[in-house]
């Protein structure tokens, strides 16, 4: 099988998986969560209960506040304790509802069995709504809600649906164990989603480091019989995730300065997401549980492991649960070494969108001292987006803002490797981001006042 890939930049870090052969085991609850309202992009949820109610695992507790926004549900089952501001991973404020766990007691109407449902509905308004009302997001690390992702603009038409199976991130290895051990349900997601956009046909890529992955999805495919959807094996290479990439690699098509994949005819969703399309369609299950890895390079083998996990429980009790900080660990990311943040707050709760906690030794996350950059333009050679992040360097120590703009600091996708293939050890990504950040801002001022 031939294999695909982007056609610019790219890096080949060791993929250090390992704890591909971990197994997903179910995370036990705490005594209490904290949801927050703000884990998807867009406008943060509305809160629609009070202290004091008794609210059942799947019950809506906050209502999207905006188009771009989503549905929030209760992971578990128990009263309200409070709702008000708590630190999140960033240590940012945002609002969460507090909810003290008793038993686990799930609202009517939620299928909890293991029973493979393929029939699918044939209206996809039906499908739309139901997928808008359980809170789907994208689960490849961007959260955008995925009824709106799903509807494309009038004049706007899906000529392909790319699930996105790369997990090109180094140490992660949650989308690996859900496409080996649910890859039925994921295949027909797949199906739900090719039925809404019309038909269109459907690409599932998986990088070639995850053969089994690609034998079991292949196979899903086969055994349901499932018509215009098929596997193809990417290169192992980073950022193949992306979603540029990763329609560069499969459709052979770019994606034009400030456009969108659908101006190009693509919609890509993470293979998480499409099981978490299959659950609440075909199970009527809002998306309260995702998959999360527990790894890093000082963590022993066996302790190692996937877990199926709900939203809201603290960090802190998955920490413990799994063993504790290892020791040597001297960071710890949520996500992975590329494109993850560092955690400011172990207390902070999960999110519909979180994908590892990842330990880090100090030989990992050392920085070597900076020194002039010596024009060599690996920096450049190494961008996937066609930047060169040397000159948008000199840009931002000028302050050109301008500048900036013009050469499209705005495209920037914050993968990294920039600053992994800078031999002159030269922070590029530590400055682009803000810089980036500051541009998009004064393009959304300009076009406000237009």
């Amino acid at each position: 099988m031939r294999k695909l890939t982007f056609s610019k930049g790219g890096v080949h870090p060791n993929d250090s998986k390992y704890s591909r052969e971990c197994g997903i085991e179910v995370l036990p609850l705490p005594q209490v969560v904290y949801v927050s309202m703000a884990q998807h992009l867009g406008a943060p949820a509305k809160p629609i209960v009070n202290v004091g109610d008794f609210v059942k695992a799947g019950q809506v507790i906050a209502e999207p506040g905006g188009f771009i926004s989503a549905f929030v549900h209760s992971p578990v089952s128990g009263t309200v304790k409070s709702i008000g501001p708590r630190k999140d991973l960033a240590g940012n404020n945002m609002t969460h509802v507090e909810i003290a766990v008793e038993g686990d007691i799930w609202a009517d109407g939620i299928d909890l069995s293991d029973t493979l449902v393929t029939e699918i509905p044939q209206d996809r308004e039906t499908i739309l709504k139901k997928i808008q009302e359980c809170g789907v997001v994208g689960l490849g690390g961007a959260t955008f809600p995925a009824h709106v992702k799903l509807n494309p603009a009038p004049g706007k038409v899906a000529e392909c649906l790319i699930i996105n199976g790369a997990e090109c991130e180094p140490y992660l290895t949650s989308d690996y164990r859900i496409m080996i051990e649910r890859s039925k349900e994921i295949a027909v997601g797949a199906a739900i989603m090719q039925k809404v956009l019309n038909g269109c046909p459907c690409v599932i890529g998986i990088e070639e480091n995850k053969p089994e992955a690609v034998n079991a999805m292949s196979a899903a495919i086969s055994d349901l019989k499932l018509q215009n959807i098929e596997v193809k094996v990417l290169k192992k290479r980073y950022p193949q995730g992306g979603e540029k990439q990763l329609i560069d690699a499969v459709m052979h098509r770019q994606v034009r300065s400030g456009g969108l994949p659908i101006d190009v005819g693509a919609v890509v969703q993470n293979a998480a997401t499409a099981l978490a399309v299959y659950e609440a369609v075909q199970k009527n299950k809002p998306l309260v549980t995702n998959t999360l890895t527990v790894t890093g390079d000082c963590l022993p083998e066996n302790r190692q492991h996937n877990y199926l996990f709900r939203i809201g429980i603290p960090l802190s009790y998955i920490i413990e649960y799994a063993g504790g900080v290892p020791e040597g660990a001297a960071k710890i990311i949520s996500g992975g070494p590329m494109m993850g943040k560092a955690v400011a707050n172990i207390d902070a709760a999960t999110v519909k969108g979180s994908s590892s906690i990842l330990y880090l030794s100090k030989q990992s996350t050392l920085r070597k001292e900076e020194s002039n950059c010596i024009r060599c333009g690996r920096c450049a050679d190494a961008c996937p987006m066609g930047l060169e992040p040397f000159l948008l360097n000199r840009l931002i120590k000028a302050g050109d803002m301008e500048g900036l703009e013009d050469r499209s600091v705005q495209d920037c996708i914050e993968c990294g490797c920039c600053l992994y293939s800078c031999p002159a050890n030269i922070p590029l990504l530590d400055r682009i981001r803000p810089a980036k950040a500051a541009v998009l801002g004064i393009i959304k001022s300009r076009n406000i006042k237009k």
